[in-house]
């Protein structure tokens, strides 16, 4: 959060100098849980202004913008104005929650309705129906947040200045969980320091086999969980009956037992830690699943934060065709055509063969490419070198390293190209455990971006071609990598 704390910064430092300044429109985009609407709070507290939220996910009115005209019964102002009258003054932090959200139906397009209260040289004149004379908006700082750019109309975005807000690391949601989220759970289900320690361990364990997620709304539901069945333990211990006084029988003893209360502080450890949220959810599967050839380890970018994605592919007797199963969009339907179109030119270079030894991988053979998990939609251009190293794999028999992950975009040529998130991607290779990462060579400047200490613990390889791909993705190299670098086919017809 480097680059949003150093906007906020900078937007205090002018508003110290100039008091009269035009609040700007800042857009936080990233995940859900990472702190935005947070940092909007915060924002508004540090100016000493007041802070209103208006959640626009699923508004498709243009009323709840302008309001109604007083002509209809019911009528009312729209959202912005009855905010200020709620707040009672002009110069609040406006949270417009959710704008990639909004709808659009007969009533009218609400994101046409916010061209003019998100723009600095129109809102000082902003009428609203009810009203239905002009306000001076300059003076109000909106916040819009968004998980995507994607859905948002591209006049609005235009009026924004769009800050990336992206997944947390491991090191950081754990300092988060024993600054915030610990004592707040805390204080929330009635329990003191002195009676329940969360160590790191069972800190870590939570955030790596019970959530898995780029911010840390999950990890607060399982430390909530923690907190509530401690609470049980010690409500009983403050309300047991006073053992009776012991007469020899059995029964004064056994209630005397049950009457003692639980240790203070009740430490959780990973025994504990089992019995409250049972059996882990999320498991190291990495190593597990490429222990055959044909599958191979990708990286993807989703609105909720990076995700790994496995590529599995297998191969039967068969008229040369090609299966792709796991809701795949058009685009990576293409790449995987590419790849397979990219393998068969370079067939013999690298020594692949069919089921019967053939030189043409299709040749009585097909192919079927699969994208777990099935039920996901998934599309975009970055798994295509994903698909020539599973394909690859396949192909030659031989096993992709079980710690690479790897993304990137590929042509006819051979050549990789850049594609976005790599930071999110990164940050879901480092939870999942992977040890090396294959990005593009002219994604290599979106690496100072990483945080230092996920950068210590991965080995990024940058590779502009499928050569140098293949080459990093297989133990010893791949066959004939070397014999095509090293002595290239070239015939000159001038």
């Amino acid at each position: 959060m480097d680059k949003l704390k150093r906007r906020v910064m900078e937007y205090l430092a002018v508003r110290q100098l100039k008091s009269t300044l035009k609040g700007p429109i800042l857009c936080f985009v990233g995940p859900p849980g990472v702190g935005k609407t947070s940092v909007g709070r915060s924002i508004a507290r540090t100016l000493g202004r007041e802070f209103h939220r208006i959640a626009l996910g699923g508004v498709c009115d243009q009323s709840d913008i302008r309001g109604h005209r007083r002509t209809y019964v019911g009528s009312m102002p729209g959202r912005i104005i009855n905010g200020l009258k709620t707040l009672g003054v002009n110069n609040p932090v406006f949270l417009l929650d959710e704008v990639d959200k909004l709808g659009k139906s007969l009533q009218g397009d609400p994101a046409a309705a916010l061209l003019e209260v998100l723009d600095p040289e129109q809102n000082h004149s902003f009428t609203d129906h009810y009203l239905n004379v002009a306000f001076d908006l300059s003076q109000v700082l909106f916040i819009a947040t968004a998980n995507s750019t994607a859905t948002i109309p591209p006049a609005l975005l235009d009026r924004m200045e769009v800050i990336q807000v992206p997944g947390y690391t491991q090191e950081e949601k754990m300092e988060i969980a024993h600054r915030h989220l610990i004592p707040h759970q805390l204080e929330q289900h009635g329990l003191t320091p002195q009676q329940l320690q969360i160590p790191q361990d069972s800190t870590k364990e939570m955030i790596s086999r019970y959530t898995r997620e780029a911010g840390v709304r999950s990890l607060e539901r399982q430390i909530g969980a923690v907190c509530r069945a401690v609470a049980v333990k010690v409500a009983e211990g403050q309300k047991l009956p006073k053992p009776e006084e012991s007469d020899g029988s059995t029964q004064g003893t056994e209630q005397g037992d049950m009457a003692v209360p639980p240790k203070m502080p009740i430490v959780i450890d990973d025994i504990a830690l089992k019995d409250i949220l049972g059996p882990t959810l999320y498991e190291m599967e990495v190593f597990e699943r490429l222990t055959l050839p044909g599958v191979a380890l990708g990286l993807a970018w989703t609105p909720l934060g990076g995700e790994i994605m496995f590529v599995e592919a297998s191969r039967m007797e068969g008229e040369g065709q090609l299966t792709l199963t796991g809701q795949l969009g058009d685009v990576m339907k293409e790449s995987a055509q590419l790849a397979i179109s990219w393998l068969r030119s370079n067939a013999k270079t690298y020594n692949l063969t069919n089921l019967v030894g053939g030189p043409n991988p299709l040749e009585r053979t097909d192919i079927h490419l699969h994208f777990p998990a099935g039920a996901v939609t998934k599309d975009g251009p970055s798994a295509g070198v994903t698909m020539v190293t599973c394909l690859a794999s396949l192909f030659s028999g031989r096993l992709v390293r079980s710690d690479v992950a790897m993304t990137g975009e590929i042509t006819l040529r051979g050549l990789v190209l850049p594609v976005g998130g790599i930071k999110d991607k990164v940050l879901a290779a480092h939870r999942a455990g992977v040890k090396c990462v294959i990005i593009p060579k002219r994604n290599e400047k979106d690496l100072e971006d990483i945080p230092a200490n996920v950068c210590a613990e991965l080995d990024f390889l940058t590779a502009s071609n499928l050569e140098e791909v293949l080459n990093a993705a297989f133990d010893g190299g791949f066959p004939g990598v070397h014999t095509a670098l090293t002595h290239p086919q070239l015939a000159s017809r001038l």
